[in-house]
């Protein structure tokens, strides 16, 4: 159902383009924000402006943070030694809920895949192995168990291997 209306069509437009939004899920977020109140309305567009210029990336792992460490990393308790390899900040999130890793992460950001013209040089993998410098044990890959993420894996498993450290998948 497309309407002339062209702010409520480029409303709806812009949450079509977030992942797995489709379009009549996209209209009824849109149709959502025309209901809120103009203090709510006010009130969603601050926390997306502020969400978009605080957060950034951690120094040490590349996840999420609002200061220049995230909390895993600034957390004395986590064990530094291990280190557990995702693609995304949204993988973080899913392993922190199980409360298996108890040590700190590290986010790629993407994984390696051919097809889409992205190679290793276009995820953290540089920082990943200057990370590796330091006294690590053990590095947990947790990536996708897709083929982009299991191309990923090996390449990671390949790269780290003359260094003795242990690696888990």
């Amino acid at each position: 159902m497309a309407y002339n209306l062209a702010p409520l069509q480029n409303l709806i437009d812009q949450f079509e383009r977030m992942q797995g939004v489709g379009h009549k899920s996209a209209q009824r977020m849109a149709f959502y924000v025309l209901g809120l109140s103009d203090e709510d309305a006010k009130a969603f567009a601050d926390a997306i402006t502020d969400a978009h210029t605080k957060i950034k990336q951690c120094k040490i792992c590349c996840n999420l943070a609002d200061d220049d460490l995230c909390s895993i990393c600034k957390n004395e308790k986590r064990d530094k030694s291990e280190i557990c390899v995702v693609e995304d900040p949204r993988d973080v999130a899913a392993i922190e809920r199980t409360h298996v890793i108890k040590g700190t992460y590290h986010v790629l950001h993407g994984a390696i895949s051919p097809a889409l013209g992205i190679g290793p040089n276009d995820i953290r993998l540089k920082e990943l192995m200057s990370r590796l410098q330091e006294d690590v044990g053990e590095l947990i890959i947790a990536t996708n168990s897709s083929l982009e993420g299991e191309t990923t894996a090996m390449y990671i498993s390949k790269l780290v291997k003359p260094t003795g450290i242990k690696v888990t998948r």
